[in-house]
């Protein structure tokens, strides 16, 4: 399988610009014979909402939304899978969700669980979980950018079952390429954190978007222009949980021993 991202810089509420800009990134990503492209989160919109108003005219219904609709055409006439974080519009609110789209039409969603800063302001927290994609046959988790901080939430997708997992991101902290790291090894999975670039509004993003493997070599990564990388890998290999002969990453573990993390 050859997975990748497209690290964009996004104008802050060109949504038809950006969308535009990033289905050139992905054409190129398909020219590298991508089976699955992640981009990052809120690239059509941008990132610094100022008020409510800004979040619902921007804001989209998936998979009916224009968006939507286009990274699903796109999907079907390349042959892959399209992961990209979209400002949801549902009747309960708005959400900072990521969809993946598929080659047969398919469309699944996930909701951000863990909102950062102002976000909180924008956007109802996820409430649907933490859940495993199938994606051509390589089974696929989602989370999105300060998801990250939190350990548990590539433990849960990764005792889901998830090869590679998807991180969607709009980082302004400098710690997550480094810390994907530890996530990567510590879970024996792929991870692909797609993040934006440039300044919006005075908030600077980090860009480095980068794909780490389960043994954690950095397997690709960018600087701090709109880039693609894609790289091929053995999905299987994030299937070896082993660690030493004596001992295998999840046959070792201690649930009754953790019950802290998971109280209130």
């Amino acid at each position: 399988m050859r997975i990748g991202y497209a690290q964009t810089n996004p104008v802050f509420g060109e949504k038809e610009k950006n969308l535009k800009r990033a289905l050139k990134l992905l054409e190129a990503a398909a020219g590298l014979e991508a089976d699955l492209v992640v981009l990052p989160e809120l690239f059509n919109t941008g990132y610094v909402f100022r008020s409510m108003r800004e979040v619902w005219k921007l804001a989209e219904q998936i998979p009916d939304g224009y968006t939507s609709k286009a990274l699903l055409d796109f999907a079907e006439e390349n042959g892959l899978h399209v992961c990209a974080g979209i400002c949801e519009a549902t009747k309960e609110g708005t959400y900072n969700s990521a969809l993946l789209a598929g080659p047969s039409g398919h469309c699944v969603t996930y909701r951000k669980i863990h909102l950062f800063g102002r976000e909180k302001l924008w956007f109802m927290p996820g409430n649907a979980g933490l859940k495993v994609f199938a994606a051509g046959g390589v089974k696929v988790g989602i989370m999105i950018c300060f998801d990250w901080f939190f350990p548990e939430s590539a433990r849960v997708l990764a005792l889901g079952g998830a090869q590679v997992v998807c991180h969607p991101a709009n980082l302004v902290l400098p710690y997550c390429q480094t810390a994907m790291l530890g996530s990567a090894l510590q879970n024996k999975v792929f991870v692909v954190t797609a993040n934006r670039t440039g300044v919006e509004r005075s908030t600077r993003f980090t860009g480095r978007s980068q794909i780490v493997g389960p043994d954690m070599r950095v397997l690709a990564r960018s600087g701090l222009r709109e880039d693609v990388k894609v790289v091929k890998i053995r999905p299987e290999d994030a299937d070896d949980k082993r660690v030493t002969r004596f001992n295998d990453l999840f046959k070792d573990r201690r649930p009754e021993m953790y019950g802290p993390i998971c109280s209130g």
